[in-house]
């Protein structure tokens, strides 16, 4: 099928996106919304726009919304991206990075069958660790851009999620039950190469905020 792949820049998206195009997909567009709520139930927020230029090197068109973020209210822009998307590129179906969020899930589901177009989530049910080792064994290389759970601070900005990452948060996961691939948003990600990217992005500058348990990243990209 033709299908547009709802972006967010992070592991999840991109592995989705990848998997997709492995099982004989086209990749038609990404779709992306910018979220001005930071703590948005929906969309990841840290360093969104790195979107602009994850595009370019995945040599996609982008459809870029943005939403004040209010629960419920930001999937009429979630939406309007995706109705664009079946419009413009003619797509049959929407890519989700969704592991297990059924209120993701089920929001993205519904807005694809008003729609008339197939929702595919190729990351549904998987073991989250054996997720993280997907994208070490496709040659994913991405980073942490922010924090949000206990014990994890700002040291854990910026690290790549390899091998000893992998050991880190199973040790955290054992200890403290986060969900080992961030999925109950203990942190974000965003991929600065993979399979799909024509070359690999690099970080031209960075800016770090929070306290506590709470830090994000937004990085600039070349």
């Amino acid at each position: 099928m033709k299908l547009g792949i709802l972006f967010s820049g992070g592991k999840d998206s991109t592995l989705a996106a990848y998997l997709a195009k492995r099982m004989g997909h086209e990749i038609i567009c990404l779709i992306s919304i910018k979220s001005q709520n930071n703590d948005s139930y929906m969309f990841h927020t840290p360093s969104i726009m790195s979107v602009v230029k994850q595009a370019e090197v995945m040599e996609l068109p982008l459809i870029l919304k943005i939403t004040p973020g209010e629960k419920e209210k930001e999937l009429k822009e979630l939406e309007d991206a995706i109705k664009e998307a079946v419009e413009k590129y003619q797509i049959e179906g929407i890519v989700t990075g969704a592991i297990a969020s059924e209120y993701q899930a089920s929001r993205i589901k519904k807005i694809c069958d008003t729609l008339g177009i197939e929702s595919i989530n190729p990351l549904w049910g998987k073991d989250q660790i054996e997720i993280l080792k997907l994208l070490i064994e496709n040659n994913f290389k991405v980073i942490i851009t922010a924090v949000a759970a206990y014990p994890l601070d700002d040291k854990w900005l910026g690290r790549q999620i390899d091998d000893k990452f992998i050991e880190d948060v199973k040790k955290l996961s054992d200890k403290f039950k986060i969900n080992p691939a961030g999925e109950g948003g203990e942190f974000e990600t965003l991929v600065l190469n993979c399979p799909l990217f024509k070359r690999e992005l690099k970080i031209v500058g960075k800016k770090t905020s929070g306290e506590g348990n709470a830090f994000r990243m937004e990085v600039e990209l070349e």
